[in-house]
């Protein structure tokens, strides 16, 4: 049902379909909580660790959980690392899943194995 109220200086239409604007509002709503959530990107973490005894080294990359911070790195590498024997020296940076190829090669069997 369409009711149009006009006079001299003011039209106003009456339009009670409201399905076009109920899915509106609901795709500006669903894009709001992405962008607010940074849509759940993924994090990487690339690294150096060690072994000793003999002494062996490696570079590798490994996906984080929560926060996308080196500290968060720092945080959660350790414990991964020592049920193989190895030690974390250092976390040399983090990145989103666009930096992640490129780093694949370089990390060869460590590439997110931890």
């Amino acid at each position: 049902m369409t009711a149009a109220i006009t006079s001299p200086d003011i039209e106003y239409q009456d339009d009670r379909d409201l399905s076009g604007d109920m899915k509106q509002i609901a795709l500006i709503t669903f894009g709001l909580i992405v962008s607010a959530t940074g849509a759940n990107a993924a994090c990487y973490a690339d690294y150096k660790a060690k072994q000793d005894d003999p002494l062996r080294l490696h570079y590798g990359v490994a996906e984080l959980n929560g926060d996308c911070t080196v500290a968060s790195a720092e945080a959660q590498l350790p414990d991964r690392l020592s049920g193989d024997g190895w030690t974390l020296l250092n976390v040399m940076g983090v990145f989103e899943d666009a930096g992640l190829e490129e780093r694949k090669d370089s990390a060869g069997d460590f590439f997110l194995r931890y």
